[in-house]
């Protein structure tokens, strides 16, 4: 999508000099006059002096007096509009999470620019190794906002724009940032999804232009939202996506962030500007305009996720895990494979994350305790006894290592430092664990 950089300011005048509006230049000429009343004879010669009629001009008083209402009848000198986007959540995984972009409407340049930060390009080299190592480029490009709404009319996502109250100076030193920071040489940059991404980015350029006063009134206030939780939150349509986040991400997104660092959704960042004051008191939003009605379901509303129901579904398992193991401890091995095999996958991808990318909200995942990769040394042992034959010690030994592993889960939990925020997870897997070490390792007769 081409970058289409806005024009540097207002089109010189003509004639009479640069700069000089039609209006200055016509009173000039109507002031230079000369203050001569019509109709008078010339004492001398007995004609009439000075111009025509229709040249001439009232007396001084008369004439200024005129002339203000003259100006005051033409419209004043339009001025640069500065204005937040914010797109309300979609349907596509990753139009879950809202978008925004921040407008310049300069008549000098014809018509609105969006500048969006949210631009990548998939048929870059190593697109896909950089995903997955933390490593994406994104971009700003700068296109005619009629441009950018374009696709948001066609999936039905709404749209409104947020505009702002800021001085002529402020506007003009955005907009020769915005302008600069499209340029190709320096439009791409490292994206993290929570503390460098498209809408941080926009938090960022207005912070700059305001002198700070954003971070001044923000990055002190706190509703108690966490990365986890909004994460969690805007991606639940989406089972898949949601377990993906709670499972995947560690002790570091569990952190309460600060109105500031809630700027990393779209929305939140809406919000917060609408509670800025400037200096003197005034809203710096000053006026919210709808451009585009939503008509897909309204954003996942925030909700409290309470650990209890997860504990009586653990409870109940373990309970029917345990009545199965003394009856048919083959069918049990057989039902506990799938869940050895899964846990030994998604163990390993946490490790993976942890040890050798750059997804640093997913280091030290605690959930790993959960969902040990020494699951997967338990499937030998697992297989025999769903053949009805002896697992041997070294299944035992695994069996509880693993539900160790679940009880240190709980007590890291209650610690104080870096506590992650997975008691539900605890609450459903660590009962099973103990079950399943229970049921099929418990026994010596089983394990000889």
């Amino acid at each position: 999508m081409p970058i289409i950089p806005p024009n540097s300011g207002p089109v010189p005048a003509a004639a009479d000099g640069p700069g000089r509006t039609r209006e200055a230049r016509l009173a000039d000429r109507w002031l230079a006059l000369p203050d001569v009343r019509p109709g008078i004879a010339n004492p001398s010669t007995g004609s009439h002096a000075g111009p025509p009629l229709f040249a001439c001009r009232p007396r001084r008083p008369v004439r200024m007096l005129m002339l203000l209402l003259w100006l005051l009848a033409f419209p004043a000198a339009a001025q640069v509009r500065i204005g937040v986007a914010t797109m309300l959540p979609g349907e596509i995984f990753f139009e879950r999470f809202g978008h925004n972009a921040i407008v310049i409407d300069d008549p000098a340049t014809g018509g609105p620019v969006s500048y969006n930060f949210g631009f990548f390009d998939l048929d870059e080299p190593d697109f896909t190794g950089r995903f997955v190592r933390g490593d994406m480029r994104y971009r700003l490009v700068a296109l005619p906002l009629s441009q950018d709404l374009a696709y948001y009319r066609e999936v039905g996502r709404g749209v409104s724009v947020q505009w702002l109250d800021l001085d002529q100076d402020e506007a003009a030193r955005l907009a020769a940032a915005l302008a600069d920071n499209a340029r190709p040489e320096n439009a791409v940059y490292r994206y993290d999804y929570f503390t460098d991404n498209c809408s941080t980015r926009v938090r960022d350029a207005l912070d700059g232009a305001l002198g700070g006063l954003l971070r001044q009134q923000l990055a002190g206030r706190s509703r108690g939202n966490t990365f986890r939780g909004d994460a969690v939150r805007l991606a639940s349509p989406a089972p898949w996506l949601w377990l993906g986040f709670d499972l995947g991400l560690g002790p570091a997104a569990d952190r309460p962030n600060a109105l500031w660092d809630d700027a990393f959704v779209p929305m939140r960042l809406a919000d917060a500007l609408a509670g800025i004051r400037r200096a003197d008191g005034r809203p710096l939003v000053a006026a919210t305009e709808e451009l585009l009605p939503h008509r897909l379901p309204p954003e996942p509303p925030e909700a409290p996720r309470p650990w209890w129901p997860w504990l009586l579904a653990g409870l109940a398992i373990a309970a029917g895990s345990r009545l199965l193991g003394q009856r048919r401890p083959a069918a049990l091995a057989a039902l506990a494979l799938p869940f050895w095999t899964l846990a030994g996958i998604l163990g390993p991808t946490m490790l993976f994350l942890w040890g050798f990318t750059e997804h640093r909200f997913a280091w030290a995942n605690q959930n790993l305790l959960l969902l040990s990769p020494l699951c997967l040394l338990l499937w030998p042992g697992g297989w025999r006894i769903a053949r009805a034959r002896a697992p041997g010690r070294l299944f035992r030994a695994i069996a509880w290592l693993v539900a160790a592993g679940a009880v240190l889960a709980l007590f890291l939990h209650w610690l104080p430092v870096l506590p992650q925020r997975n008691a539900h997870w605890i609450a459903l897997l660590l009962p099973i664990h103990v079950a399943l070490a229970w049921a099929l390792a418990g026994s010596p007769s089983r394990t000889a």
